[in-house]
This record gives structure tokens, sequence and C-alpha cells, in this order.
């Protein structure tokens, strides 16, 4: 090979590694639920957990309901894949209950949070944004 062919490859490798897509796996930090029906809706801070993901109410919007500051919303979530965590389970104050859980990362900013029964075949889930994001 020729030394211009060997410089076109590097070039190439290189403009090539500027536009791949970005990797959005890190999903730790201060989120906001969506709206409900109400209004009302929860910041929620999303932290490592040893090898797992947690998260815990930080704050409520529009509620009086400061009780559920500091619990547990989400415990034992698992990296897939780059954009996908699931394997762990999430509690919905409005219903008091958990659910097994998944979240699925649409970028750096946005979340599709979801709690599911029936063995994941029937879903619940709301778009999370990323506070200051």
């Amino acid at each position: 090979m020729t030394t211009r062919t060997n410089k076109i490859r590097l070039m190439v490798g290189l403009v090539a590694s500027l536009v791949a897509l970005p990797a959005y796996a890190d999903i730790t930090g201060n989120w906001l639920s969506e709206k409900n029906e109400e209004g009302k809706q929860i910041s929620v801070e999303i932290y490592n957990c040893g090898e797992q993901i947690c998260g815990k109410i930080t704050n409520v919007h529009n509620s009086d309901n400061t009780k559920i500051i500091g619990t547990e919303i989400i415990e034992g979530m698992s990296k897939k894949n780059e954009k996908k965590y699931s394997g762990g389970k999430i509690y919905a104050p409005d219903t008091e209950k958990w659910y097994k859980s998944k979240i699925k990362v649409k970028d750096e900013n946005t979340l599709k949070v979801s709690g599911c029964v029936a063995g994941g075949l029937i879903c619940r889930g709301q778009i999370w944004t990323r506070e200051g994001g």
C-alpha cells in the first residue's frame, strides 16, 4: 500500500470516530418525572448502588405530599447495554406499589421509565428529563 492510501484510511477512521453516535450510558443525576393528570411531579436522584442503579425522590412539585421525599423509588436496575437498564423494580407513589421496571435512554437528557406487570407484557411508562439538562 502506498503512503497516501494509509493516510486516507487514517483520516477516514478519525472522521468516523468523531461522528460516531454518543453513548448515553450514564443515567446518574437528577431527573424530573412527567406531570400526572393533576399537574404533580417528582424529582428523582438516580445513583449507583454497587453494580446497580437506584433512585430516591428528592422533591415534589405542585403537591403537598412531602412525606414521600427520601423514598426509594428505583431499586436494583442493571445495565443491559448502552441504552437499556432492567431487572430492577420501581415504586409508584400514586398506587403505593412496586413494579418490575425498565429504563430506556432516549438521549443524554431523556429517559423512558416504565413499570410493568404480567412478566413485562403490560407496562406503564413516563418520560423523565434531566434537571438542568
